[in-house]
């Protein structure tokens, strides 16, 4: 795959809505790309699809490889009589990661557009909710409570949209182009996990032509961000004993980590310890290759994986990771983590 068939399939998976439980769009873009390379593919009961690729016969177990459908969004909390409308994070995220602007609100008849505002900086502590995030008067993080959806429309007309408490709402689109960073990054929202979903369709490609070593299922899985519970199921309900997880990795000076470097390898996170072997494994490949792998033992993160594992789904899990600045917030990588990873990857997989 070209370089710049790479980055037209980001580009569409990053404009593409797909908050936890409604990934439809996401998934069937996947579809689309992975159908001529998989064996099988199908959609199971918790909406993640599956491609298996079978592997070359023998003695290998059947691995479970995931990356994520689903991206930071909200939900409707309430309705004001006057169409304000109040949110919910779904996902771990604040007003502050995606900032004040506009959002498409995912209606069931129609996606109306509305803008995120916490209201005017010129304001007394009249306007408590104002006020009270001002740095220099009541200097508190801008949160949840502080900001509203003003949409243009009355309670009715949302109704007639089919928007309700619950109805998902997504940053919109015109916020989700990518942007050239330097020389060598690309930078856009939602690299989480839409860069890590490309990897995951080139892996599929190369697969098809260099087969794997045991049978391979790729799980492009649901509702990671709020618990992993896509991947949990893939995990109890598909053949194998390992679930690796491929996610945005964070880069910072407390895990030794950089934007620059190769693939990170994850030895724990704040879920489970992952699977030395299969680490061990991950780094040796990545060396072999010349790529500079990047251990990392992370703290506030969560992947299908761990999450797999801490429930007793997997026996055995590994976490390997696209090194990404800001992540859950505006994502920067280098223009090459997406081709080392899959690098790494597949020969992870082949054995």
């Amino acid at each position: 795959m070209t370089d710049v068939l790479r980055r037209d399939l980001l580009q569409e998976l990053l404009h593409a809505y797909g908050p936890c439980g409604q990934e439809d769009a996401v998934r069937d873009i996947c579809r689309r790309e992975l159908a001529p390379h998989a064996d099988e593919i199908w959609t199971d009961e918790a909406g993640n699809l599956v491609g298996l690729i079978r592997g070359r016969g023998g003695a290998a177990p059947a691995i479970r490889v995931m990356a994520h459908l689903d991206e930071l969004s909200m939900l409707v909390k309430r309705i004001e009589a006057d169409g304000t409308l109040h949110m919910a994070p779904l996902g771990t995220m604040y007003p502050g990661n995606f900032g004040l602007g506009p959002l498409a609100v995912l209606g069931a008849q129609r996606t109306v557009c509305g803008v995120l505002t916490l209201g005017s900086e010129h304001t007394t502590k009249e306007s408590r909710q104002i006020w009270e995030t001002k740095p220099d008067q009541g200097d508190q993080a801008l949160d949840w409570m502080h900001v509203y959806v003003f949409t243009g429309h009355t309670a009715d007309e949302l109704a007639a949209a089919g928007i309700h408490p619950g109805t998902r709402a997504c940053v919109h689109r015109s916020k989700r182009t990518l942007i050239e960073v330097g020389d060598d990054y690309l930078g856009c929202y939602f690299m989480d996990d839409r860069a890590a979903l490309v990897a995951l369709l080139e892996t599929a490609r190369r697969l098809r032509e260099q087969r794997p070593a045991g049978d391979t299922y790729l799980v492009f899985t649901t509702s990671e961000e709020v618990g992993g519970v896509g991947g949990s199921y893939a995990s109890r309900t598909l053949p194998g004993d390992l679930t690796l997880a491929v996610e945005v990795g964070p880069t910072e000076a407390e895990y030794g980590t950089s934007c620059s470097g190769g693939p990170i390898v994850a030895y724990s996170d704040a879920e489970s310890v992952y699977d030395k072997a299969v680490a061990d494994r991950l780094m040796a490949v990545g060396a072999e290759l010349g790529l500079e792998p990047q251990p990392a033992v992370l703290g506030a993160f969560e992947s299908d994986a761990s999450h797999a594992k801490a429930s007793g789904l997997t026996p055995r899990a590994g976490l390997l990771c696209l090194p990404t600045l800001s992540t859950h917030g505006y994502e920067v990588i280098a223009r090459q983590a997406i081709p080392d990873l899959t690098a790494v990857l597949v020969e992870f997989l082949r054995g």
